[in-house]
């Protein structure tokens, strides 16, 4: 809808220098996640890709596969009292035959950081709803210098970070290191969301023999993410969570964190990463 970044007043002190200018700051909005109809889920975001974010947390929620199991997505027209539309409301209309999840204020997400699940609960459901177990993928191959190479090639490719200074970013690079597809937003799993929706609106899931890499650090749920998805590697430049770890490690994930140029940590599935001395 055009609303990435807004302009806002700012006084900037620099040297004791005090000058008045606008500055250019990443735009943040809720968005509402309806379901046939109804409400799902609301998450802060910076709006656009709105329906390929629906679309990706409903996969990462275990409720899509494909782009058969999706009759519509639609801005919700009347969204507020007097009939305006928002557009900040989205609803998701499955196609027929596919199951509508069970609904309810006391309702077990096990793919958000808030839903009350935790330690092998959490790592049961992600490994029990799994559509594309990553065990049962082809075998990917990454060779360290290939890796060290994907932050800098992702911080290239941010364009709204560079006004804004706000943005995290997820990108999807082939195996041979093309970047294929990146997506910014004010939140790190939204990003994720919006990568992983967009592939599956153009019939591209299991991510079978991607890299994701993400700007920030590598928490449980941007790794259940990359599990729902089928995406056999995960690389994040800051630190994974030990839960992350621990779900790496049940599904066959390859997690890596702390890329930093040459320098990098695997946590889980080193078996993809070709290493050519011993550990």
């Amino acid at each position: 809808m055009g609303r990435v970044t807004e302009r806002r007043r700012t006084i900037r002190i620099r040297d004791g220098a005090v000058t008045t200018r606008p500055d250019t700051l990443v735009a943040e909005e809720p968005m509402e996640i309806r379901l046939n109809g109804k409400p799902l889920a609301i998450t802060m975001r910076t709006p656009g890709d709105d329906f390929a974010l629906a679309a990706g947390f409903l996969v990462s929620e275990g409720v899509l596969g494909s782009a058969e199991d999706v009759r519509s997505i639609v801005y919700c027209a009347g969204a507020t009292d007097d009939g305006r539309n928002t557009y900040n409301v989205v609803d998701v209309q499955l196609a027929p035959g596919v199951p509508m999840p069970d609904i309810t204020l006391e309702r077990n997400v096990y793919t958000t950081s808030s839903c009350g699940l935790c330690g092998k609960a959490s790592l049961d459901a992600v490994r029990t709803t799994a559509r594309f177990p990553i065990a049962d993928t082809p075998p990917v191959r990454v060779e360290p210098a290939l890796l060290s190479l994907l932050p800098d090639r992702l911080r290239a490719a941010q364009q709204v970070f560079d006004r804004t200074g706000g943005l995290h970013a997820a990108a999807l690079f082939s195996e041979d290191g093309e970047l294929l597809d990146i997506r910014e937003d004010v939140g790190r799993h939204n990003a994720v969301d919006k990568l992983v929706g967009r592939a599956l609106q153009q019939g591209l899931l299991p991510l079978s023999r991607v890299i994701l890499l993400v700007s920030g650090r590598a928490s449980f749920e941007l790794a259940q993410k990359a599990v729902m998805a089928g995406i056999p590697v995960l690389a994040a430049v800051s630190a994974p969570s030990s839960l992350a770890v621990d779900l790496a490690a049940e599904t066959g994930l390859t997690l890596v964190g702390f890329l930093r140029g040459p320098s990098m940590n695997v946590y889980a599935g080193d078996d993809r990463i070709a290493l050519h001395s011993e550990v």
